[in-house]
């Protein structure tokens, strides 16, 4: 069955995404065009530190109040920060759906940055980046970006302990005004509800607002890097990769080449390490693709001695999608396909994915995902085969 999607530039500045359904639930998302890769290396984390502190409380309500209209209806809510958007969301019932469109707009629209919650949450976001650090899994996938990428992109949304300790309340209300601005925010919203009422919200609440915010420069490398640590038993390896931008044709490749190799455990690389060589328990590996970068990881957590063995197997895997076969090819076309249709079950995934298209360039190639997977050839996947170059991290038992 087609979707009924509705897609408008607004003229407040917004815009307006919407798929229409039948089930009683409403997800909706106010995103603004504004995250890491817009921030230079000395404030690297405040796109994320605003997330934090608009959950924090707004003009009318404290932060109890505004999760309270959320849960205390049966929803959930939460946000994210990546490289390129900041997204605040939630799901409800919807015949409860004006009450999530008004508290996206009071996150949004009318934060307080309470000076008395500012110093405790920056306590918080400092813990969260030891967690982070603290875990080898997320400190290897993390540190794989910046040996990918130069200063300040290459640095993690969450930012450093240096810069996060820098900021003042000040510099988060400035940015904010300079960012949030109508034009850079995208509203999506899928579930059942009528387009033309939440047309009507969005230029009711939303008052256009125009800022100007630019991205930084993006400056790829590569480079190997290994650290140590003690109470470690485990090795962990990531080789990272360049890949294409989201807004290109060739990620569809890049999707299909990866599900080939990491995608579940009869991929090729869990068969070769873990089935065939018991090297490793976890193999696995993801792509982060935004409108003008893309890299990919695979990710073995293995025995010390055994890490040059594992990067050679890694390697040879990548270099034989030279030899693959229109089996294989369409056996990962299915696994794509098949993973798409479950996830489009989720209002919350469907959500997320068309503000993921959006950024890209228009959410309605959400709709196109099966047709352009099917149309890759065998040549397109051969040729990713041959990388420029790749990275490597390891952080090894001491």
């Amino acid at each position: 069955m087609e979707a009924e999607f509705y897609r408008e530039k607004l003229a407040n500045g917004i815009m307006l995404l919407f798929e229409k359904r039948s089930l009683p639930i409403f997800a909706s998302a106010t995103a603004v065009r504004f995250g890491s890769a817009y921030e230079t290396a000395d404030v690297k984390g405040i796109a994320h530190f605003i997330e934090h502190m608009v959950f924090k409380g707004s003009e009318e309500k404290n932060a109890e109040q505004i999760s309270r209209e959320i849960e205390k209806r049966g929803g959930v809510m939460n946000g994210f920060t990546d490289e390129e958007i900041t997204a605040y969301w939630n799901k409800l019932p919807a015949k409860h759906f004006h009450v999530g469109l008004e508290i996206n707009h009071e996150l949004v629209a009318r934060p307080a940055f309470k000076p008395e919650e500012f110093e405790k949450e920056k306590r918080v976001i400092l813990e969260e980046i030891k967690m982070y650090h603290d875990n080898p899994v997320m400190h290897s996938i993390d540190k794989i970006k910046s040996l990918l990428y130069e200063k300040p992109f290459g640095i993690s949304t969450a930012g450093t302990l240096e810069s996060v300790s820098a900021m003042t309340r000040e510099m988060l209300v400035d940015f904010y005004s300079k960012a949030y601005g109508t034009n850079n925010m995208i509203l999506v919203a899928v579930g059942k509800a009528d387009f033309q009422e939440l047309k009507d919200f969005v230029l009711a609440r939303y008052k256009k607002n125009i800022r100007d915010v630019r991205k930084g420069a993006i400056v790829k490398r590569y480079a190997r890097e290994t650290e140590t640590r003690k109470g470690l038993e485990q090795a962990h390896f990531v080789l990272g990769f360049h890949t294409s931008t989201l807004a290109q044709r060739e990620r569809y490749a890049w999707e299909l080449a990866m599900a080939h190799l990491v995608g579940g455990m009869s991929s090729r690389l869990f068969q070769e390490i873990r089935e065939k060589r018991g090297l490793a328990y976890a193999v696995k590996g993801s792509l982060d693709m935004g409108s003008d970068y893309g890299y990919g990881y695979v990710y073995v957590g293995t025995m010390k001695e055994k890490l040059k063995e594992v990067e050679k197997l890694v390697l040879t895997e990548i270099k034989k999608l030279a030899e693959l076969s229109q089996k294989e090819l369409e056996e990962a076309k299915e696994q794509l396909i098949g993973i798409r249709e479950l996830e489009s079950e989720s209002s919350e995934m469907v959500m997320q994915e068309l503000l993921r298209e959006e950024i890209a360039g228009n959410a309605a190639r959400y709709y196109e995902y099966e047709k352009q997977i099917l149309d890759v050839s065998l040549d397109e996947i051969r040729r990713l085969s041959k990388l420029d170059g790749y990275s490597v991290f390891t952080l090894l038992p001491s």
